[in-house]
């Protein structure tokens, strides 16, 4: 048995909360909340604006939940759901904040290319789609294992319950369910 294995899949989880299990949703909300708060930020929202948007695009999936043929699918949806929110709200333009405007009020050279830009942020989505789904322990960990200033393993093992020994192996295992995920694999193919 996977010590990381995940009691809650994001079927398991769908599942539950079409059953009305309260508990289930919330896992659902609290699992990819970040990803739709990275596509919120990334589109430059006010804060007003940005809480319709998240408040919505729940709304939206507890109005479709019935509706996912794959659960597995459900990252993607999510992702689809706050840009095509994000874009309403924004009227389809998004201002472009000063700061970014040369004297000539062009847009600053040094500026990434949008095509950069876009690619950059698909990988950010795809990132957290992955990271979504993995299992919470490996979740943590990798959480953990990204914060700034950096937390010794003594530190992160204490947090987390785990041996030392162990941090290694499981954030090992972590990345390669992360680059084996279809969203990751399908960037990798373009």
């Amino acid at each position: 048995m996977d010590p990381d294995a995940d009691e809650d899949t994001v079927s398991d989880l769908v599942a539950g909360a079409l059953d009305g299990d309260s508990a289930s949703w919330d896992r659902l909300v609290e699992r990819f909340t970040p990803l739709v708060l990275s596509i919120v930020r990334r589109n430059r929202l006010q804060d007003a604006e940005a809480q319709d948007v998240v408040q919505t695009v729940w709304l939206r999936l507890v109005e479709h939940l019935g509706a996912i043929r794959e659960p597995r699918a459900l990252p993607g949806w999510i992702a689809t759901t706050t840009r095509n929110e994000c874009h309403h709200v924004t009227g389809g333009h998004r201002p472009v904040p000063s700061a970014d405007l040369d004297a000539r009020g062009r847009p600053d050279d040094a500026a990434p290319a949008p095509d950069r830009a876009l690619l950059e942020g698909e990988r950010h989505e795809a990132l957290l789609a992955a990271l979504a789904e993995l299992p919470e322990r490996q979740r943590e960990l990798l959480l953990l294992l990204i914060e700034d200033p950096p937390l010794p393993y003594e530190e992160i093992g204490r947090r987390l319950g785990m041996p030392i020994g162990s941090i290694g192996p499981t954030r090992a295992r972590a990345i390669a369910r992360i680059r084996s995920h279809r969203a990751v694999q399908a960037l990798l193919e373009v």
